[in-house]
């Protein structure tokens, strides 16, 4: 069985989209991943791909798009919501509705980092080995033993880390 999951944040151009291409390669075959924003830009950070084809991802296919892509008949029926906006820069993170399990994993969003070539690319480094870890930790979960109360308890633990 695979279980989808969708990362959600406000541009849909680097977190949210570092998560989708992260887990699509870890979490494969049992996970399929998806990504989308409340207000998306409408591009992908060059960055974040840049990033993500130097760890041997597949960019090709990631798109921003909106997260009302999902809520139409027909979309992907969601297991796993994470959002990955980050609350301490007062950002609003989207409310899923439906009944997935839901998490939220803040990250600071690197896109917004100002500086150095060196210092911005760090940013999404940062967020790309914040996410990594996560996502790791997540496909550790025993999923199938686990009652929904606490895969939910541990998702939120694993987005304190």
């Amino acid at each position: 069985m695979t279980r989808n999951a969708l990362f959600l944040c406000t541009g849909n151009s680097a977190r949210s989209i570092l998560a989708e291409a992260i887990l699509n390669q870890k979490g494969s075959p049992h996970f399929r991943a998806y990504s989308a924003g409340s207000h998306p830009i409408g591009r992908v950070n060059p960055i974040a791909v840049k990033l993500l084809d130097a760890a041997k991802m597949p960019v090709a296919n990631l798109r921003s798009k909106s997260w009302d892509e999902f809520a139409k008949p027909g979309a992907p029926k969601m297991d796993f919501v994470f959002t990955v906006c980050d609350n301490a820069a007062n950002e609003i993170c989207p409310v899923w509705p439906g009944q997935p399990i839901t998490a939220h994993w803040g990250v600071p969003d690197p896109a917004a980092v100002s500086g150095t070539p060196q210092q911005i690319e760090r940013g999404f480094r940062d967020a790309y080995l914040l996410l990594d870890r996560r996502i790791s930790l997540f496909l550790s979960l025993p999923l199938s033993s686990l009652d929904t109360l606490t895969v939910k308890k541990e998702l939120a633990r694993i987005g304190q880390q």
